[in-house]
């Protein structure tokens, strides 16, 4: 159900310029509450409709993007991480890490097709590739991380490849027959050879620390690896880092536009996204830090409108722990407290 929206919070937010290159960039930044229960994941925009799935705990909302109206609402089991949309195969999959399985859907209706089980487990990360028209999982599974390759058409799944490491994160294909896979504890990112399904190299990704979104340029053929207070740039060629950036913290995904040669990375911990041009392969000027909101860690770009999406809900205090109970310890654990709003953010270039 379609739920009336609060008025769009707007900033205009001033650059900072590389005036050696002349390159300057203003954004706009607009913020929605998109009502709604439940923790978020990731978010993922169909450039063809601008419409952007946002993970919801156990549904995916599907939101216009450019105005934050809310078109519909995809029912998932408990637990659901991202959306990886087919545009041409007019199907999207989300995977639900709580019963590891895949919901398959169609676009247009939004309708539930079928749950694809996926015996692996540890469902999380999700793309689309589209150079191999293949939907791309990769699993936190144990006691080793997988990669799975699903058909857009059938469901059916086609490939699986073992990684090296139990949490994988983000992938990106470069059309040559590779995709990468970013290995958020080993510091690695691995190369999967799409026709044996096999990993074929592993590249240390130092100073990177937590690599987690990933993306694949192939104008310059670079790969952009999100990664927490220093992300890096590497050669597909000789696996080495050939640039750094310097961004934030809790960094969970990263943006790229191609044509405006913008990578954008979203610094979780400090509620801002770090803006990086892409000046020649191997040279990057950060042009802006974009203030969003506090926790907003994954981040979509749309390449034809150039917006980029951010989901962050809004709680408030948590509730007393109840008298003789001990105190929570440990990241993630205790109550929370209620969702006050569930703010939708678009950056507009």
């Amino acid at each position: 159900m379609t739920r009336p929206l609060l008025p769009a919070v707007v900033l205009f937010l001033s650059s900072l310029a590389a005036p050696h290159i002349g390159y300057a960039q203003t954004f706009k930044v607009e913020k929605f509450d998109i009502k709604g229960d439940g923790g978020t994941d990731y978010v993922a925009v169909e450039s063809a409709t601008g419409r952007v799935f946002v993970s919801r705990g156990n549904h995916m909302m599907v939101v216009e993007g450019p105005t934050g109206k809310v078109l519909g609402d995809i029912q998932t089991p408990i637990n659901v991480h991202g959306a990886g949309i087919a545009t041409k195969a007019g199907h999207g999959f989300t995977t639900n890490g709580g019963d590891s399985t895949v919901t398959m859907f169609d676009l247009k209706t939004l309708a539930v097709i079928k749950q694809i089980p996926v015996m692996q487990g540890g469902l999380d990360g999700i793309m689309y590739d589209e150079p191999d028209d293949k939907i791309i999982l990769t699993n936190h599974s144990r006691p080793i991380g997988t990669l799975t390759a699903i058909d857009p058409k059938s469901g059916d799944i086609v490939g699986t490849a073992e990684l090296e490491d139990n949490s994988p994160e983000g992938a990106a294909a470069d059309g040559k027959g590779h995709i990468f896979v970013n290995n958020e504890r080993k510091n690695t990112i691995q190369v999967i050879d799409v026709k044996t399904w096999k990993a074929t190299a592993s590249w240390p990704l130092a100073p990177c620390e937590g690599p987690t979104g990933l993306a694949y340029d192939r104008s310059s053929d670079r790969i952009f690896s999100g990664c927490n207070n220093t992300s890096v740039v590497v050669d597909p060629n000789t696996g080495k880092v050939v640039a750094t950036i310097k961004n934030g913290t809790r960094v969970d995904a990263l943006g790229w536009d191609p044509s405006r040669k913008l990578i954008f990375i979203p610094n979780g911990g400090e509620g801002n996204v770090t803006v990086v041009h892409q000046d020649s392969p191997d040279k990057y000027t950060t042009v802006a830090t974009v203030d969003t909101f506090a926790g907003a860690k994954t981040i979509a770009v749309d390449p034809a409108t150039h917006n980029a999406y951010l989901f962050q809900p809004e709680r408030g205090p948590a509730p007393a722990p109840a008298d003789g109970a001990p105190a929570a310890k440990g990241k993630g654990r205790g109550p929370q407290g209620p969702i006050v709003a569930a703010w939708f953010i678009v950056i507009k270039q």
